[in-house]
Formats: structure tokens, C-alpha cells, sequence
């Protein structure tokens, strides 16, 4: 099962470092065969919305998604960047990513769903479930040291 999550996970990163999924990407900015696709622009994400999603969440595989309050978000493993860019919530605990700095507004297979009360999510790319890391509490010491 460990392999298949593997798979799953790699083959969607090389999906992403083929089409370039970042917001600041500047692969394929030369001619290319494919047509130019027009995306909707970001809406404004407001910090209520993004706080159920607020923090850091593993996978099994040894990714991790990171998202903070102002709708900003990363996939990590190890120290590669599979995805960065602007979370879009959606209602319902469901959240869409952004693509190449624009709103795709449909591909709800780039995204994730809160699931578990809030303790995990799905990411729709392989189906594979995150659980909310325990958070750190930072200068908890008072100043001290």
C-alpha cells in the first residue's frame, strides 16, 4: 500500500513539474504547442475562512502541505517544492488551488477536503489523507534563554 501511495504521489508531482504549477513558475514560458488557458483571477482570501486549514499536515508518504492564514500554501517532500501558491476556499471544509498565479476555478482535483472533525484532509491529486501536525508554541518561554 506504502508503494502505491509512493506511486501516486511521485507521479503527481512530475504532472506538476511538467506543467509547471507554481505561482512564480517560469518553465514553458517560451513557445509552446499547448493553447494559452485563461484563468480566473485570485479572490481576495480572508483569514476566517483559511483558519480551519491554518497549519502544518503529513502525509504517509513523507510530504506535507503548509498553509497560513492569509490563503498562502505549500507542498513539500523532503526539501522539493511540488506546489506553492494561493489556497481558494470553497465552503464546506472543501478548499481549490491555484494554478500558475490564476483561479482555475473547476479543478477541483487540485485541492483538498477537511474530513475527521477537522484532525485530517484528503488531497483530491492522490487521494491520500493528511493529518493536522501538532502545533509548536513558539517563544512559549517568555523570552527567555
Amino acid at each position: 500500500m506504502r508503494t502505491s501511495a509512493l506511486a501516486v504521489s511521485a507521479a503527481a508531482a512530475l504532472a506538476l513539474t511538467g506543467c509547471g504549477g507554481g505561482e512564480g513558475d517560469t518553465a514553458g514560458s517560451g513557445a509552446s504547442s499547448a493553447p494559452p488557458t485563461t484563468l480566473a483571477p485570485l479572490p481576495i482570501v480572508k483569514p476566517s475562512d483559511m483558519k480551519p486549514l491554518v497549519g502544518r499536515w503529513v502525509g504517509a508518504a513523507g510530504d506535507h502541505f503548509q498553509f497560513a492564514a492569509d490563503g498562502k500554501g505549500v507542498w513539500m517532500r523532503q526539501k522539493q517544492k511540488l506546489w506553492s501558491g494561493t489556497v481558494v476556499p470553497e465552503g464546506g471544509g472543501k478548499y481549490r488551488f491555484s494554478w500558475k498565479g490564476g483561479d482555475p476555478r473547476t479543478a477541483s482535483y487540485w485541492g483538498v477536503a477537511l474530513g475527521e472533525g477537522g484532525r485530517s484532509l484528503v488531497f483530491a491529486g492522490t487521494n491520500q489523507t493528511y493529518k493536522k501536525a501538532a502545533a509548536t508554541k513558539r517563544g512559549a518561554q517568555g523570552g527567555r534563554g
